[in-house]
């Protein structure tokens, strides 16, 4: 069943393309419409000979469109569509000047078990020869060929050449040939685009889940996880091995796992060395290890109030030019002078933008695709011409909110129960930064392994427009800040965890910015979750309970995991013991007083629709206010404009309502 339906989910992005511009999103009549509205731009690349961008942006409701357009002038073609049920195009790339390779994802359902699934295809500029680039399916195929692949290597000195990582699924055998696949697990080959001749590189391992190439051709790197065992049941120990330049045995590199050992995240073909992040002090750091046997290492940059996440590249070869991290704002530190001068160079250029990014480039790096933002600009495309040191902007990101005015935000720190200083960013509503006694919102994170960073969000902006204080905590249990801020993560240490985010509440009111009869909190995923939790360990504090996709139970979150390769990590990241129902709201609804509004989507992969539904259930039973909106088909981030829309308009209305705005 799971073959077939994934069958039918491919072909129906690849057979899908037409000549006209897709349907426009409905007319922006509402605050939150203006808001809710995706992002223009989802993905966007330069052309080899930097003439052309291809662009992926939404069409209506929860469709997506690919178009091409030609930085000279003229209106962009459209290259492809999908209507997003259950298939999205999630990027698009150019391997030519005349050619794209696109991924497709989406999910399907089986039997009751959700199943994600990703696509490789090729596809010229003008919509033609649409190819799959994952191995054909077969009907004697032995298991579902979930995810075919992902291109390792650009090539660039090869043109419309790549190296794709594919998924092998042998055949469990035919009565009437003796041709039977037999390749199983992940293989390389070197794929001709336009042709379609492929060679094999490496053949396909299933002790292997991913390689890495050094961005000229060469593969260098894998990972694996030893641990896994017949039941195929994911890992966090993780494998790392290498190979000396023109050879093809493996030799150890490193081992993985909370936090400790070495990570390889970029192998560098000039200096023979792969960049990797390990762990220093308590936070990650950046080295470079040479991969000439001698596994001699440098520290390359490290920070001593946060984690380095990333490093920064440039160019089809994916050249290493900086590494990034974040404190109150990212930062990027660049190696490469000439980029370092650049981003320099456009800082005074753009003085209102200083979240600079190089996005992409032409093939000789003269044409630089860039996009510039803040957190009061939700961001600019540009192109910057090397040779005539010209910069044009090309294309807003949110034109939607082009002549809307936006709300500064400010990084702050603010004491928890225990004196802690937790940091976090303050959203004040336009016109309104000096004002007191506001209505207020606490807007904590998902994750909880994640972070909130300065910029724009189209949420917390949404919520100041409305005219609220917005307060987004990076509590403890938030990623980015190093070992000791991690605790037990947010789900064991679920208690200092909530405790900071209604610490953040209790701030705004003594510093005079919140009216204490005027509190709400609003979250999505484990965002969600600590609303509601909230709510049980301080009935009272807020006026108003907003949950999007939340974790109502831990128990369901590790019994939702039971049909997947994640099921031992999920067990073992929320734990057992008194914690599981003591940290569940649904254990607890008793002990909330405040009115409760959850928005869920039914095809819910992260967080399955029942969390929302028990909860709201057992809300009602109890005598509790509580409403909840279930979407049909829509998935965790709900990905659809006009939903979206009807979502934020909800909400103002939910929190006016309660806060008696």
């Amino acid at each position: 069943m799971i073959k077939q339906l994934l069958a039918v989910a491919a072909l129906a992005i690849v057979t899908t393309h037409a000549a006209a511009q897709p349907a426009l999103p409905a007319k922006l009549t509402s605050s939150g419409a203006l808001f809710g509205v995706r992002e223009n731009v989802q993905h966007m690349d330069i052309s080899p000979d930097g003439s052309k961008v291809v662009y992926v942006t939404p069409g209506a409701g929860r469709s997506t469109a690919v178009f091409v357009a030609d930085l000279a002038g003229g209106t962009p073609q459209l290259v492809i569509q999908s209507g997003g049920n259950p298939d999205r195009l999630n990027w698009c790339n150019f391997v030519s000047n005349i050619r794209l390779i696109c991924r497709i994802i989406g999910q399907v359902e089986a039997t009751g078990v959700l199943v994600p699934f990703s696509r490789l295809i090729a596809v010229d500029t003008d919509g033609k020869n649409t190819k799959p680039l994952g191995q054909q399916s077969s009907d004697y195929d032995s298991r579902a060929r979930q995810f075919d692949g992902e291109v390792l290597d650009w090539l660039p000195d090869e043109d419309g050449v790549v190296l794709m990582a594919r998924d092998y699924v042998p055949e469990a055998g035919t009565s009437n040939t003796k041709i039977v696949r037999k390749a199983d697990g992940l293989g390389i080959d070197r794929i001709d685009v336009s042709t379609m001749r492929s060679t094999r590189v490496e053949p396909a391992k299933k002790t292997v889940d991913f390689f890495i190439t050094d961005g000229r051709g060469n593969v260098r790197m894998k990972g694996y996880q030893p641990d896994r065992g017949a039941t195929g049941q994911l890992s966090s120990r993780i494998e790392f091995r290498y190979r000396l330049p023109d050879s093809k045995e493996w030799q150890p590199f490193s081992n993985w796992q909370d936090r400790t050992g070495m990570v390889p995240i970029n192998v560098d073909a000039g200096s023979n060395a792969a960049y990797a992040l390990k762990n220093l002090d308590g936070r990650l750091a950046l080295y470079r290890v040479k991969l000439d046997g001698s596994m001699a290492s440098e520290l390359v940059y490290k920070n001593d109030k946060v984690d380095v996440d990333n490093v920064v590249r440039i160019g089809r070869g994916s050249r290493v030019i900086g590494v990034t991290f974040a404190e109150d704002t990212r930062s990027t530190v660049y190696f490469d002078p000439e980029y370092q001068a650049l981003a320099a160079s456009l800082g005074r250029v753009l003085p209102n933008l200083p979240t600079i990014n190089f996005v992409g480039s032409s093939a000789d790096n003269n044409k630089l695709l860039i996009r510039a933002g803040s957190d009061a600009d939700p961001g600019r495309y540009y192109v910057y011409d090397k040779a005539k040191n010209a910069l044009n902007e090309i294309m807003l990101a949110r034109p939607a909110l082009e002549h809307v005015t936006l709300a500064s935000v400010k990084p702050i720190t603010y004491p928890a129960g225990d004196g802690a200083a937790i940091p976090a960013y303050l959203t004040l509503p336009p016109g309104k930064e000096t004002a007191r006694g506001l209505p207020a919102v606490v807007l904590p994170h998902g994750g909880p392994s994640a972070r909130d960073e300065w910029g724009f969000d189209w949420l917390a902006q949404f919520l100041a427009h409305e005219g609220y204080a917005v307060i987004q905590p990076n509590y403890r249990g938030s990623a980015g800040y190093g070992d000791s801020w991690n605790q037990h993560n947010g789900f064991k240490g679920w208690q200092t965890s909530i405790g900071d985010v209604t610490a953040a509440a209790r701030w705004l009111v003594t510093q005079g910015i919140a009216n204490a009869g005027k509190l709400a909190i609003v979250g999505w995923s484990y965002g969600g979750y600590a609303a509601l939790q909230s709510g049980v360990t301080d009935p009272g504090l807020f006026k108003a309970v907003v949950a999007i996709a939340p974790v109502t139970d831990f128990g369901m979150v590790k019994n939702e995991a039971r049909n997947y390769t994640s099921a031992r990590n999920v067990a073992e990241f929320i734990g057992s013991g008194p914690h599981v129902a003591q940290g569940s709201p649904l254990q607890n609804v008793e002990k909330i007083t405040a009115p409760v509004l959850m928005f869920h989507g039914d095809m819910d992969l992260n967080v399955g629709v029942q969390q929302s539904r028990k909860m709201d259930a057992k809300l009602r039973a109890s005598g509790k206010q509580s409403e909840l909106v279930v979407y049909e088909g829509l998935e965790h981030s709900l990905i659809d404009s006009n939903a979206r829309a009807l979502m934020l308009d909800r909400i103002a209305a939910f929190l006016a309502k309660n806060l008696q705005q």
